[in-house]
C-alpha cells in the first residue's frame, strides 16, 4: 500500500506528488479572484464570460455532487463528447475531484469507435453536446455488449428522453460529501486518452496524476512565460496536447484559459485575446503562413521589399540565437527597428504581437514554414512526444537552446535513445502506465528495462537534439529495396505556396507518385496576382493550364532537393482540401494514409499506367 506523501501546508513537498484537486484548492486559496476560464456565448460572437479560480472550485464541487447523485463513484470512467465549451472543462475537473476518470472522445468518432471505447473503459455514463452526438451514441446505448446506461445532454431541447445537463447542478451538496472529494493519490489514474487510430483501433492510454505532474514540471523547465499566461484552447480535449495545455498546465500554473469551441475561429480569438503563448499542430502553422503569404503576394512591390528586408534581418537575428551567440550590437539595433516598424504591426494584425512562446508538435514541421515564421522573429519551438509520453518528450527551448528543424532535446522527465533500426525509444517518469484492458487491468508496453518503442524514426545529433525522420510503419520501401521517408518528400513539395497538402505513395513500386491538394487560400491569391481567371472555384483552378504549369515547376524544384529514389515522377492535383470531417485527417490533423490511399485508389493506380 502506498503511503501518503509528506506535505508542507496543503501541498506535498515533492511537486510531482501533487494531484489536480490539490492544485485547484491551492488556486482557489491563493488566487481566488484571478481569472481561470473564459468563454463566449453559444453564437460565438458575444461577450466573454469568466470564472475566477474561486468560482471554478465552488462550481466543480457542486457539479461533482450532481455526478455523484447519478451513481458516479471513485474509479468510474465517464465519457465526454463536447466541443471546447465550459461544460466539458468543468465536468472534467468535477469528475477528477470525485475520484472518477474522465475520458474525452473525439467529436468526429464514428459510432463503431464510440462503441469500442465504451466497451474498453466500461463506462456507464456519457456526457454529449447535442442532437448530433445523441444520434451517434444511440447505437452504443443499444449495444448489449457495452455497459453504457445513459446519456447526459448539454444543449437544451436536444436531450429527448435523456438527462439534461442542467439537472446536474440542481443537486444539494450534503455535509458529508466533503469527505469524498479531493482524495486522489498521485498514483491514481487521472484520465484515459485514446490514440487517434492512425495505425489501427484506438488504444486507451492510462495516465496518472504523477505522470501528468512530472511532465508539467519538465515543461516549466524549458518554457519562459509570464505568470498566469493566457492560453487559447481550441484543439480537442481528446488530444493529449490540449489536455496538458488547456486543462492540466493551467491548473498547475494558475493561468487563464480562453475556450474556442470552433477551431475555424481560432484566428479571430487570437486577434481578440493577443495571447503570450500559442501552440499549433503543423497544419495550423501551415494554414496561418498560407494566409499571410496570400496577403503579401497582393502587396505593391515597394512595400514587399521593405517587408522582405525586415524578414532577412529577423532571420539573421534568429540564426545567432540558434547558434547560442549574442547578436552583434549593429544587428540588434537593426532588428529592434525592423521589429518595431514592420514586424510587430504585422503580427499585431493577427494577434501574435505579444507571443513569447510559440510551439508545434504532433508531426514533423516543414522547414519552409519554420523559416517563414523566423522572418517575423517568431521561433516556432518544435517538440515531439506521444500520448504514451503524456505529451512532450523532447522540446526546443528559448531557455536551453533550439535547432530549427529538430524537435529539441529530452525534457527532464524522460531519457531517449535510438535503436539500431532508427526507432526512437523513451523511458521516464512521464511515460504512461500502459494500455487499458476491458477488465480494468493495464497492459504495459515497456520492455524489461522500462523503454517504450515509439514507432517513430529519428537520429540524435552531437548536441543531443532529436531529428525526426518518419513513422516506422509509414516508411515507404520501393520495389528496389530503398527506404524513403514520405514526410521528407511531402514537406519539400509543400514549400510552394500553391501546394497545401501532399501525400507520397510508392510502397513496392519502382518510383514515387504524389497526391497534391491546392491550398484553398494561397491558390486564389496566386491566380489573382498572375492574372489567372478560372470558373468553378478550386476545381477550375486545379484544371487551369497556368496553375498546372506552376505546380509542375514546384514539383521539379522539390525534386532537385531530393535524391533520385525520393523524387516524385508523377502526381495528381486535387482541389478539395482533406480534413477530419471527410476522414483523411485525424482530429489532431495528422494524415490517415490508408484512408487517402483507399479513397484515391483509382487516381494512384492511374499514375503508374504508361
Amino acid at each position: 500500500m502506498t503511503s501518503a506523501p509528506r506535505t508542507t501546508g496543503d501541498l506535498p513537498d515533492d511537486p510531482a506528488d501533487r494531484t489536480l484537486p490539490q492544485l485547484l484548492a491551492r488556486n482557489a486559496r491563493e488566487h481566488p479572484r484571478l481569472p481561470a476560464l473564459s468563454w463566449q456565448s453559444a453564437d460565438q460572437g458575444g461577450d466573454w464570460t469568466t470564472y475566477s479560480w474561486a468560482e471554478i472550485h465552488e462550481h466543480t464541487r457542486s457539479l461533482a455532487a450532481g455526478y455523484r447523485a447519478l451513481g458516479v463513484g471513485r474509479g468510474d470512467h465517464v465519457l465526454l463528447m463536447m466541443a471546447n465549451r465550459p461544460e466539458h472543462w468543468l465536468s472534467d475537473l468535477a469528475l477528477v475531484r470525485l475520484g472518477a476518470v474522465p475520458v474525452s472522445v473525439y467529436g468526429t468518432a464514428a459510432p463503431e469507435q464510440i462503441t469500442h471505447i465504451a466497451r474498453n473503459c466500461r463506462a456507464r455514463l456519457a456526457v454529449v453536446e447535442g442532437a448530433a452526438q445523441v444520434t451517434a451514441w444511440e447505437p452504443t446505448l443499444a449495444d448489449a455488449g457495452t455497459p453504457l446506461e445513459r446519456l447526459v445532454v448539454v444543449e437544451a431541447g436536444a436531450e429527448g428522453s435523456h438527462l439534461p445537463y442542467a439537472a446536474l447542478l440542481g443537486e444539494p451538496v450534503p455535509e458529508e460529501f466533503a469527505g469524498e472529494l479531493d482524495a486522489a493519490r498521485p498514483e491514481d489514474p487521472l484520465t484515459v486518452v485514446y490514440t487517434s487510430g492512425t495505425t489501427g483501433e484506438p488504444k486507451g492510454v492510462v495516465l496518472t496524476h504523477r505522470q501528468v505532474m512530472s511532465n508539467a514540471l519538465a515543461l516549466d523547465a524549458v518554457v519562459e512565460l509570464p505568470p498566469h499566461a493566457e492560453h487559447i484552447c481550441y484543439l480537442p480535449f481528446a488530444h493529449i496536447a490540449e489536455r496538458m495545455l488547456g486543462i492540466y498546465l493551467p491548473c498547475h500554473r494558475a493561468s487563464h484559459v480562453f475556450l474556442c469551441a470552433d477551431p475555424a475561429r481560432v484566428g479571430e480569438v487570437v486577434r481578440k485575446v493577443r495571447p503570450t503563448q500559442f501552440f499549433g499542430v503543423p497544419r495550423v502553422w501551415e494554414k496561418l503562413s498560407a494566409a499571410v503569404r496570400a496577403v503579401l503576394s497582393l502587396m505593391p512591390a515597394e512595400q514587399r521589399e521593405v517587408i522582405d528586408r525586415a524578414f532577412e534581418v529577423a532571420r539573421e537575428h534568429v540564426g545567432h540565437r540558434e547558434r547560442g551567440e549574442t547578436p552583434p550590437a549593429g544587428l540588434e539595433e537593426r532588428y529592434a527597428r525592423a521589429r518595431e516598424d514592420v514586424l510587430l504591426p504585422m503580427l499585431a494584425a493577427g494577434g501574435l504581437d505579444r507571443v513569447t512562446w510559440s510551439a508545434s508538435a504532433s508531426a514533423p514541421m516543414s522547414p519552409d514554414v519554420v523559416r517563414f515564421w523566423a522572418g517575423f522573429g517568431l521561433v516556432v519551438m518544435d517538440a515531439w512526444g506521444l500520448t504514451e509520453t503524456t505529451g512532450v518528450a523532447t522540446a526546443n527551448s528559448p531557455k536551453t537552446g533550439f535547432r530549427l528543424g529538430s524537435v529539441g532535446r529530452p525534457v527532464e522527465s524522460v531519457q531517449i535513445r535510438v535503436a539500431g533500426d532508427g526507432e526512437i525509444l523513451v523511458r521516464g517518469t512521464s511515460v504512461f502506465s500502459g494500455y487499458l484492458r476491458p477488465d480494468g487491468s493495464v497492459r504495459s508496453a515497456l520492455d524489461a528495462e522500462g523503454w517504450l518503442a515509439t514507432g517513430d524514426i529519428g537520429r540524435i545529433d552531437e548536441d543531443g537534439y532529436l531529428w525526426l525522420t518518419d513513422r516506422k510503419k509509414e516508411m515507404i520501401i520501393t520495389s528496389t529495396g530503398k527506404n524513403v521517408s514520405p514526410a521528407l518528400v511531402e514537406n519539400a513539395l509543400k514549400e510552394h505556396p500553391l501546394i497545401g497538402q501532399a501525400m507520397v505513395h510508392g510502397d513496392n513500386r519502382s518510383y514515387l507518385v504524389a497526391l497534391l491538394v491546392l491550398d484553398a487560400e494561397a491558390a486564389p491569391a496566386w491566380a489573382a496576382a498572375n492574372g489567372v481567371e478560372a470558373e468553378g472555384g478550386p476545381a477550375g483552378l486545379a484544371e487551369h493550364p497556368a496553375v498546372r504549369a506552376e505546380v509542375d515547376r514546384a514539383v521539379a524544384a522539390a525534386n532537385t532537393r531530393l535524391n533520385r529514389t525520393e523524387q516524385v515522377k508523377r502526381y495528381e492535383l486535387l482541389a478539395e482540401e482533406w480534413g477530419p470531417a471527410t476522414g483523411e485527417l485525424t482530429p489532431s490533423l495528422k494524415m490517415r494514409r490508408r484512408v487517402i490511399r483507399d479513397k484515391y485508389a483509382a487516381e494512384l493506380s492511374k499514375l503508374y499506367q504508361d
